[in-house]
């Protein structure tokens, strides 16, 4: 009989990374890696999906890509929003600093 894997050795994006994650959690990741197949608007394609303002749905997945969860489950798509994310930071506080000039 062998021995129960390790948590170390689970593979990525095993059962304990989507144990973590929500159903909705699980959702929002699904439609951030497809939801141009939608049609219309993002926003107009969130409040149909989700049944959420545009604003409430971003402020859960800014919150979800820092999670260990969302990382372990889709890695290259949670990397890419963040680095979105860093990016949009940066251009916001470089028309901020100009702006003070």
């Amino acid at each position: 009989m062998q021995a129960a894997p390790q948590p170390s050795e689970q593979p990525p994006g095993g059962a304990a990374a989507r144990a973590e994650l929500s159903e909705r959690d699980r959702r929002i990741l699904a439609f951030e890696q497809g939801w141009w197949r939608h049609p219309g608007a993002k926003e107009e394609a969130i409040r149909a999906e989700f049944g959420l303002s545009s604003t409430r749905y971003y402020q859960i997945l800014n919150r979800l890509i820092d999670t260990e969860a969302a990382m372990i489950a889709d890695p290259m798509l949670v990397r890419r929003l963040r680095r979105l994310r860093d990016q949009r930071r940066a251009a916001r506080s470089d028309r901020r600093d100009r702006s003070e000039e």
